[in-house]
């Protein structure tokens, strides 16, 4: 189990603090899952979870103000006796006095925001589900190259760090170098990062640690990016049968989900950059449905049938 505090998706989300104390920053979250309370203050709290952050939006708040001022005690002190982690109130509305007392007297963080409730829902849902993500880290490179997030992996020494080097210098992106953290966001998308205490640091074999943010500027940087394909390294072995065609798609599995993958001999003379670029601009025209592999074969099958015709 992961956990993010209570504080990250505050400032993540900008929400203003109606009732909030210092010792509120401990509170952590482990749930990605949230809840709108309407059922529960109408008094049915069967499957209720009391780990989720409640949102009170245009609804629940429009029942509340239909009822007496000693049902809306009783109703909303039950449901904040059940210490959930924190309250958000959605466009901008205000709480009630019952709402601010009970959020007192059971030390529950009121906060607010002047978003719609679907799309303040829709947002917080992505944040945590990336905050709370399985994850793992691998050793390797993660670069973003024409949009693609291509994560380069082989043994140390093969080349990998230099290769992101030289992709910086011709306009692309560093997100992670030696170790990256990989979270599993959903069923079909992976995102990596760097380690924070790593971040926007890369080791070069003979000139040691550089700070890629100071010496390439901020636009040679990305804090995460999507892994849209895995580039292998390894050194360039002879009477070994590479594969020059592309017909057949490799995949290599990360965290159950199969991610598009090339193995790339490195040798002498061959500028890896260039090859990186163009796997990544390749990767991103099949995804589009154009597999140059496959119409060049079509070409050729197409030509021997004509000529047997």
């Amino acid at each position: 189990m992961f956990s993010v505090e209570l504080s990250k998706i505050i400032d993540s989300h900008k929400l203003e603090k109606v009732y909030y104390t210092d010792k509120m920053d401990s509170i952590s979250l482990e749930c990605a899952d949230i809840n709108r309370p309407g059922m529960q203050l109408t008094g049915f709290y069967d499957y209720f979870s009391p780990d989720r952050i409640q949102i009170f939006g245009k609804v629940e708040m429009t029942y509340l103000e239909q009822i007496t001022p000693e049902e809306r005690k009783e109703k909303v002190d039950l449901l904040f006796s059940k210490k959930f982690p924190a309250a958000v109130l959605t466009r901008g509305q205000d709480p009630f006095p019952e709402m601010l007392d009970a959020a007192k007297k059971f030390e529950i963080p009121m906060l607010k925001t002047s978003e719609h409730t679907s799309r303040f829902m829709s947002d917080i849902i992505t944040n945590l589900n990336v905050f709370l993500a399985e994850r793992i880290t691998r050793h390797g490179v993660l670069v973003e190259v024409y949009g693609e997030g291509i994560l380069l992996l082989g043994e140390s020494g093969v080349g990998k760090s230099e290769t992101a080097i030289e992709l910086l210098k011709r306009g692309h992106r560093l997100v992670a170098d030696d170790a990256v953290e990989i979270k599993k966001v959903s069923n079909k998308t992976l995102v990596g990062s760097s380690p924070e205490t790593i971040r926007h640091f890369i080791e070069l074999r003979g000139i040691g640690i550089v700070n890629v943010l100071n010496i390439f500027g901020m636009g040679a940087v990305k804090e995460m990016e999507k892994i849209d394909l895995v580039l292998n390294l390894e050194p360039w072995r002879d009477n070994f049968n590479y594969d020059r065609l592309g017909l057949e798609e490799s995949t290599t599995d990360i965290m159950g989900i199969n991610i598009p993958s090339l193995t790339i001999p490195v040798k002498q003379g061959r500028n890896l950059a260039v090859i990186v670029e163009v796997a990544a601009m390749n990767n991103r025209q099949k995804r589009m449905g154009f597999n140059a592999a496959k119409e060049l074969n079509q070409r050729l099958e197409d030509n021997a049938f004509r000529k047997l015709n």
